[in-house]
C-alpha cells in the first residue's frame, strides 16, 4: 500500500520509550533530521521497569476468553492479577465493555492473525539495532514456564499451540530436573517447561543505550518537554510545548504510550487506550539467576537484572498518572512466595509502577493520523518493547515514503 508523500526532512518523535526512540533511529536511517520530546525523561515510562522479555511467541492478544472465569474475580478480589478498582468511571467501564466483547476464541484468533506478521520479524528488528550501532545486548533464554501442579500447565500449552498454528516456531519441552538448572524454584514447582527461540534484554539499560545511538547521530533529545497539541502550519506541523517555544517539523510521530489519547485523540484516533499498569521490583538470590522465569497461572514474570532477579506482574486498570499502590507489590509478594527458594524477597529494591497502552482489540495503533504528517505508534499494550523496533522501522518507512507494510496494516490508528 502506498500514497504519494513529501520526503521529510525534519521530523519531531513525541516520546522517549523504545518504540519513540525506535522511529527516531529508524528515521535517521532514512536521512531524517530528528528531535524526541519527552515530558519525563529517557524509558521514564513503562520502558524502564518492565521484565524486558523479547518474546514474539508469547505477544498474543490480552483479551482471550479467559476473561469470563477470571475477570469477575478481579472486581472482588484485590490481590487478584488483574485488577479493576471499584470506582465510577465511565471512560474505564467503556473500555472494559468494548475489551471484554473481544474475549472470544473468534476475536482472539483473528488478533493473532494480524500480529503474527510483526512478531516474526520483532527479533530481528533487534539484530539490525545492534549491527549497527546501538551498543547494548539481547540475551538468549530459555525461559522456564512453571506450574505448581499439572492441570495448571494446559491452558497454556493451548495458547502456545494457537501462537504456532498462526506461524510461529515456539519450542516448548518438558523439564526433567528444573532445579539442577534454576535452583531459585521451591519443591512447589511440580511442573516445569523450557521455552526456546525467545531473548531477553535489561530494558532501562537498552532503551538509554538506543537514545545514545539517536544522540551520538545528530539527534535532538530534549526532556522535560511537555506537549499541548500539534496543529499544521504553513512550513509544515507546530508542535506546542508547555512553556517552551513551540517546534516546527516536516512530520511527527506520537509514542506517547498510555497517555497517546490526549494527543491522538483530537486526529481521528477513536480506539480507546486504557492504561495497564504493572509492578515490579528487585531481590538477591543465594545463587545467580540465569534465566528468565514465569508464572502463567499467577501471570508473575521474573528476569535477571543487574545481578539481582527482576519480579514483575498484574494488569491494574488505573490512570497512568495514579501513584503506585503498594498493595499490588504485596500481591505479588503473595503469589510467589511458595514459588521460590534461595532468595530474599524483603530485600526489594526498585519498586516501580508503569504503564501499559492496552487496547480492546489487543492490537497497536500505528499510522497516519487525519492530520497529514502527523502519525501514532503505540497501543502494543504489554508487548510495546518486543515490537518497538520492528514498529520503528515500519513506521520510519511509511513517513519517508508512503508505504504501509503488510506488517503494520491491521494496525491502522484510524480503524
Amino acid at each position: 500500500m502506498e500514497s504519494r508523500v513529501r520526503t521529510p526532512r525534519t521530523a519531531v518523535v513525541v516520546g522517549a520509550g523504545m518504540v519513540g526512540l525506535a522511529t527516531a533511529w529508524h528515521l535517521q536511517e532514512r536521512g531524517v533530521e530528528v528531535t524526541v520530546l519527552d515530558r519525563s525523561g529517557v524509558a521514564s515510562g513503562s520502558s524502564w521497569g518492565n521484565a524486558g522479555w523479547l518474546t514474539p511467541g508469547m505477544a498474543m492478544p490480552l483479551s482471550d476468553p479467559s476473561l469470563w472465569t477470571y475477570g469477575a474475580k478481579a472486581l472482588l478480589d484485590p490481590s487478584a492479577p488483574l485488577h479493576i478498582p471499584a470506582r465510577i468511571d465511565p471512560k474505564l467501564w467503556a473500555f472494559l465493555l468494548r475489551f471484554a466483547m473481544h474475549a472470544t476464541h473468534g476475536a482472539w484468533r483473528k488478533a493473532m492473525a494480524a500480529l503474527t506478521p510483526i512478531d516474526r520479524v520483532a527479533l530481528e528488528a533487534f539484530d539490525h539495532l545492534h549491527a549497527n550501532g546501538v551498543v547494548a545486548n539481547t540475551h538468549e533464554g530459555p525461559f522456564i514456564i512453571g506450574f505448581e501442579r499439572e492441570r495448571e500447565s494446559v491452558p497454556f500449552v493451548h495458547e502456545i499451540h494457537q501462537v504456532e498454528k498462526a506461524g510461529q516456531v515456539v519450542p516448548l519441552d518438558r523439564l526433567a530436573d528444573p532445579r539442577s538448572r534454576v535452583p531459585q524454584l521451591s519443591a512447589n514447582v511440580s511442573t516445569v517447561f523450557t521455552m526456546e527461540g525467545q531473548r531477553f534484554i535489561e530494558p532501562g539499560p537498552y532503551v538509554v543505550a538506543l537514545a545514545a545511538a539517536v544522540d551520538q547521530r545528530g539527534g535532538e533529545i530534549r526532556t522535560d518537554a511537555h506537549v499541548d497539541g500539534v496543529h499544521p502550519v504553513a512550513g509544515g506541523i507546530r508542535v506546542d510545548l508547555r512553556g517552551q517555544d513551540s517546534i516546527t517539523a516536516d512530520a511527527v510521530a506520537l509514542a506517547t504510550g498510555a497517555w497517546l489519547p490526549a494527543l491522538a485523540r483530537p486526529l481521528g484516533v477513536r480506539t480507546l487506550v486504557q492504561a495497564g499498569r504493572g509492578y515490579s521490583f528487585s531481590v538477591p538470590t543465594d545463587e545467580p539467576a540465569r534465566y528468565p522465569i514465569y508464572f502463567p497461572a499467577r501471570r508473575v514474570a521474573c528476569t535477571p537484572y543487574e545481578g539481582r532477579l527482576r519480579i514483575a506482574g498484574t494488569m491494574e486498570f488505573r490512570g497512568p498518572d495514579e501513584p503506585l499502590q503498594h498493595r499490588r507489590i504485596e500481591a505479588i509478594l503473595a503469589s510467589v512466595r511458595d514459588l521460590f527458594t534461595g532468595m530474599d524477597l524483603e530485600d526489594r529494591k526498585d519498586e516501580w509502577v508503569g504503564s501499559r497502552p492496552v487496547t480492546p482489540d489487543g492490537l497497536p495503533l500505528i499510522g497516519a493520523t487525519k492530520m497529514p504528517g502527523v502519525y501514532v505508534a503505540g497501543g502494543h499494550g504489554m508487548w510495546g518493547v518486543v515490537l518497538g523496533p520492528a514498529t520503528g522501522r515500519f513506521l520510519a518507512e511509511q513517513i519517508v515514503t508512503g508505504t504501509v507494510a503488510r506488517e503494520i496494516r491491521p494496525f491502522n490508528p484510524l480503524r
